[in-house]
């Protein structure tokens, strides 16, 4: 071996070492609590600022202020994040969305907290902990690794450890001490931060911005390990890190020379993007910004005292009016976040990438630098940035189509530091490039008017997209994916909408935003950006454009009166808050007002007596479906469970208005019939269903029963298109539809509900069937008013935010969307969970009315009672087979002569 390529090994194993830490403490973390720590640079970062601040400028010796910040304060830091962070969101069920935001809060209070104690320049005399020599560092990694893998697989609290992620509330059930496990691995995570950080320091640009995202690019070792394997994570940053230093060697000529060896240089960023994009199932749980409750208005007279806000910049003078510039640019930016995040429920932690991008062709367009275009002026060249970058929305767009959660977080993230790193570092980015304003436009005042012009163009695009057939149908996608989808929204071509709108609208903000500062500094765009603007819009209202607006004005403002870091301190606090008020600041301050409970007056009262005994009186009695077959015993389902029990709701009973239940409808004969053949589903080796042959006619009510296990539920995801079949068919009529989506389906008149109900509950009550009647087969306004009539739920409920309805009313909206789409096949999977007995009576009625007028119903239902009381025939599954059909009476008799022999 040479002595170059030894030297260069050498250098690599030490780089690599240290990426081997970080990934070892984000698995770590994540195993232990489920939560990928954002932070985790933010904390490197901090502990190599306290060890310089101890060694250096407090003169102590360096193995006191290593053990200080190492052993005392790293992990402090990772037990009081845990306790005080995200403990408290793990006790209410530990909702992604929330979690993420509150872990890049975190990271966004670090970093401007430690601007604002040791300031934004760079140090470069951080003490030495580790000699230059890697193998000491790859000594201690290896250790790490080995011990910590031993714990997690061999001690008992390795074992606790697994049992908390894989279920907390199950967990402490059993008697383990989840915030134990959980602080445990908080503190073990954040040490290797520090560690980390203190390894890294000495090597690199010591400063709040730099370091913090040098170890965040990292991730990719994590991310290639499943977040789950501490030797691939191992393998993986050792084998990158020397890959990384190898690659200096080549030294490429020609115009793709700089692009070379930026990524020889940022092969750790190449690692991520290929990470992140390859390995779609890390996280898959939803960590959508939805809003739990209903979306609170914005109070009366907020635009008008807004609007003033914004136009009394007009008044200043010199450095004041060149910082208000800033806002309305910003405010821009903003927006894109409020139609990709608020509306849409899509995470994007990369809309700084595509700011600087239309900063950046506007001044290439401007300066006559762009390939293949004329020098243009500048107002032209803004917008026909506008327009090149808005396809590159794709890039984020397309992997949000296949992934959720922590993967799209990660996706988006890498596009952005991929972004910054092989464009915005490239020379033809930073060598002698100017932006002018355009002409008439250059002083800072009637700039500034232009800016209010094209914010106010920017409103309205971003109020057409929360408006609307198409606002809502992004509400929908946001609150419910699963739900718009079967509602016959076409989820994939809206979340490429969703990216592409916000593309553009930060490609706009970008480029006000360089022409108001007459320079592109790449700087300015930078992934940590992207994450401090992601929490602000989140923590002011994400799907609140006046939110937008104030987090543009907070962010300008704060660290332009003040020293830089407070608005990203500030930031970061409320984000860290942001799980106790998920809505903003206008829920936090509706939840801390006292609530005035109303009370009727006395003649209220008496009225109301009379009003309950009118109705009393007037009540025809009704038949329960539990005593529908007098004689016979209440049934039990097939796997044990007693039938019959009533329910409990608060809801008003339903009802069919004018005793007419639905539109009429062709007749049954002439309707197509849902149909399987030979349908067969494996999951991981397990066969769930094993070819099954069923026919769903038109005009009947066929009803699917079995024990847990059997195969109903992937029976049904198979007809509704949220699951594809191994093998076999599915068709509807003469049409193949076994590869078709949900939402085409719907569109085709195949309509389903959930076990587990799917609601958008940002929505009222009309929109929510609203958006049903949109995305059928045949839209008709008059449909909604028909289903809601059926259902019992026009008048005032109509109007009412679904989030605040009970389970029975609810069951009924979803319903009623389901129906409004005019749909010829019913899939119904539990229809009467959480319904009372007399609505589950009125829902029967009107499901029989629904087949008489020749709708095709499949019913899922471990009410053996109503089963037998409703169904035209009856398909008995186990262990993925239909091992009986037939009539209700004979099919139930026999399982009943079964049970009594066995």
């Amino acid at each position: 071996m040479s002595s170059l390529t030894y030297d260069l090994t050498l250098a690599g194993l030490s780089v690599g070492s240290a990426a081997a830490l970080t990934g070892v403490g984000l698995i770590v973390t994540y195993r232990a609590t489920g939560v990928l720590n954002f932070a985790h640079g933010a904390i490197a970062m901090v502990c190599a600022y306290v060890l310089r601040q101890c060694v250096v400028e407090w003169g102590w010796p360096l193995w006191a202020g290593a053990v200080v910040t190492l052993l005392i304060l790293a992990p402090l830091m990772g037990m009081v994040l845990e306790r005080f962070v995200f403990r408290p969101l793990s006790v209410r069920g530990g909702d992604p969305a929330q979690t993420l935001v509150a872990s890049i809060g975190v990271f966004v209070l670090l970093v401007g907290g430690a601007a604002l104690l040791w300031g934004q320049g760079a140090r470069d005399d951080a003490p030495e902990l580790v000699s230059a020599d890697p193998w000491g560092q790859l000594a201690v990694v290896l250790v790490l690794a080995a011990g910590v893998g031993a714990v997690i697989r061999w001690t008992r609290f390795g074992r606790e450890l697994r049992a908390v992620v894989d279920d907390r509330g199950l967990a402490v059930l059993g008697g383990i001490d989840a915030d134990r496990v959980a602080a445990a691995g908080w503190a073990f995570g954040a040490f290797t931060a520090g560690l980390t950080g203190v390894l890294l320091a000495p090597y690199v640009r010591l400063d709040p911005y730099g370091l913090p995202l040098l170890v965040m690019e990292v991730v990719a070792v994590a991310v290639a390990a499943r977040m789950r394997s501490l030797p691939v994570a191992v393998v993986v940053a050792l084998g990158v890190g020397v890959a990384q230093s190898q690659l200096t060697r080549l030294h490429p000529s020609g115009r793709a020379e700089p692009l070379l060896q930026a990524v020889g240089a940022n092969l750790f960023v190449v690692a991520l993007l290929v990470a992140c994009l390859a390995l779609p199932r890390i996280g898959t749980r939803d960590a959508l910004p939805r809003t739990a409750t209903a979306r609170v208005p914005t109070p009366q007279g907020a635009w008008i005292v807004a609007v003033i806000l914004f136009l009394i910049p007009l008044g200043f003078a010199g450095s004041d009016l060149h910082t208000s510039v800033q806002v309305p640019a910003l405010g821009v930016v903003l927006l894109s976040l409020v139609v990709v995040t608020g509306r849409g429920g899509q995470i994007s932690l990369g809309q700084a990438a595509y700011a600087g991008l239309g900063a950046l062709f506007t001044a290439l367009l401007a300066a006559g630098r762009f390939p293949g275009l004329p020098r243009l002026p500048e107002l032209a060249a803004l917008a026909v940035a506008v327009v090149l970058v808005a396809p590159l929305g794709l890039l984020t767009g397309w992997p949000a189509i296949t992934r959720r959660g922590l993967a799209l977080a990660l996706a988006t993230f890498a596009v952005g530091v991929g972004v910054s790193r092989f464009v915005f570092a490239q020379p033809y980015a930073t060598s002698g490039l100017s932006l002018d304003r355009p002409a008439g436009f250059e002083g800072d005042r009637a700039y500034y008017v232009l800016e209010l012009a094209l914010l106010t163009l920017a409103l309205l695009t971003t109020h057409a997209l929360r408006r609307g057939r198409t606002g809502r149908a992004l509400a929908a996608l946001r609150d419910h994916e699963s739900g718009a989808s079967a509602a016959g929204v076409q989820v994939p071509a809206l979340k490429l909408l969703a990216f592409v709108a916000g593309a553009a609208l930060a490609a706009l903000g970008g480029g006000m935003l360089g022409m108001g500062l007459r320079a592109f500094d790449p700087t300015a765009y930078d992934p940590v950006r992207g994450l401090l603007w992601f929490a602000a819009v989140v923590v002011l209202g994400a799907d609140s454009t006046l939110g937008a607006l104030a987090a543009a004005a907070l962010l300008v403002g704060l660290d332009a009166g003040a020293r830089g870091g407070v608005a990203a301190a500030l930031v970061g606090v409320l984000a860290v808050l942001v799980g106790r008020f998920p809505g903003g600041p206008y829920e936090a301050v509706r939840r801390l007002r006292p609530r005035r409970e109303a009370r009727l007056t006395a003649t209220g009262l008496r009225a109301r007596g009379r009003l309950r005994r009118a109705l009393r009186t007037a009540a025809p009695p009704t038949a329960d479906p539990g005593t529908a077959r007098p004689g016979t015993p209440r049934r039990a389902d097939p796997d044990g469970a007693e039938q019959g029990t009533p329910r409990q709701s608060r809801s008003p009973t339903p009802h069919a208005a004018d005793g007419a239940p639905a539109p009429p409808r062709p007749p049954a004969e002439g309707r197509a019939v849902l149909t399987t053949h030979h349908l067969q589903a494996r999951y991981d080796g397990f066969t769930a269903l094993d070819g099954v042959d069923l026919t769903v006619p038109p005009g009947r009510i066929t009803a699917i029963i079995g024990p847990n296990g059997a195969g109903k539920t992937t029976l049904f995801h198979c007809l509704a298109g949220t699951v594809r079949p191994s093998q076999g068919q599915v068709r509807y009529g003469n049409r193949d539809i076994t590869r078709l989506p949900a939402h085409a389906r719907t569109r085709l008149g195949i309509a389903r509900t959930f076990q587990q109900l799917a609601i958008f509950p940002t929505l009222t009550v009309a929109e929510n069937v609203r958006v049903g009647a949109e995305q059928g087969r045949t839209p008709d306004p008059a449909t909604v008013d028909r289903a809601l009539r059926l259902f019992a739920l026009d008048g005032p409920l109509r109007d009412a935010p679904a989030a605040d309805l009970p389970t029975g009313t609810l069951r009924r909206v979803e319903l009623a969307r389901a129906l409004a789409g005019a749909p010829g096949v019913l899939l119904l999977d539990e229809p009467a969970a959480g319904l009372d007995t007399a609505e589950v009576t009125a829902l029967a009625r009107i499901l029989r009315a629904l087949a008489a007028d020749g709708t095709a119903l499949l019913v899922v239902e471990h009410d053996l009672d109503l089963v037998a009381d409703l169904a035209d025939v009856v398909h008995v599954m186990t262990a993925g087979r239909i091992i009986a059909s037939g009539p209700p009476a004979h099919v139930l008799d026999t399982l009943d002569a079964r049970e009594t022999a066995v």
